[in-house]
């Protein structure tokens, strides 16, 4: 009896997994994007994606057949942002010491910045570098409903599932983060959207 339970328990979780590679694995292109411009930071980026698809495995048992997956992995991937994001608020700042060595491995001075990579600065070369960088000196709750409803298009219902806010804290933060980068934004205005502005 307990050996066909366990053999019950085994095909339940081989099914589990087939679900799972069928149904997320499709999304996970579109998790590394908006985990790139809620970190601004390739790596960060990437371990915010490999902890989203941890969790999402973990709690895939809990998703409800024929709703919305996009949105419950998106869910998954503001909360993690967001709850590391206060994390690392909370941590004490530490201290670098005075105790360099020189990195064997690559010769690099260690008080030289880290090499850039090719996608920060081809981001940095584009028209709208100074729309991505208002963006992202943003708070992070301004920032991830901004980029939820502006840059992903998902309805103001649906960001406030996945970031688990009431829909008017949703409104409130874009309105707020809204007027913001608008002010951020102003010195970039053309000098005729000034002018009929003031008049």
């Amino acid at each position: 009896m307990a050996q066909l339970e366990s053999v019950k328990q085994v095909e339940q979780l081989a099914d589990r997994d087939e679900r799972f590679e069928r149904d997320v694995v499709p999304y996970m292109g579109q998790l590394y994007p908006a985990a790139l411009r809620m970190t601004r930071n390739p790596s960060d980026a990437e371990d915010l994606v490999q902890e989203t698809v941890a969790k999402a495995y973990a709690a895939f048992h809990q998703f409800k057949a024929g709703t919305n997956l996009r949105a419950w992995l998106h869910r998954i991937l503001s909360n993690t942002f967001i709850n590391g994001y206060r994390k690392k608020r909370r941590e004490p700042v530490q201290d670098l010491g005075v105790d360099f060595q020189e990195d064997w491995q690559t010769g690099n001075d260690p008080l030289m910045p880290p090499a850039r990579s090719a996608e920060a600065e081809a981001i940095e070369h584009l028209a709208s570098s100074e729309i991505l960088q208002a963006l992202r000196e943003l708070p992070a709750e301004f920032r991830v409903a901004i980029y939820l409803a502006d840059i992903e298009g998902y309805p103001y219902r649906e960001i406030a599932e996945m970031m688990d806010t009431p829909i008017g804290t949703v409104m409130s933060r874009l309105h707020r983060g809204r007027s913001k980068l608008r002010q951020r934004l102003l010195n970039y205005a053309p000098r005729d959207a000034e002018l009929a502005r003031a008049s």
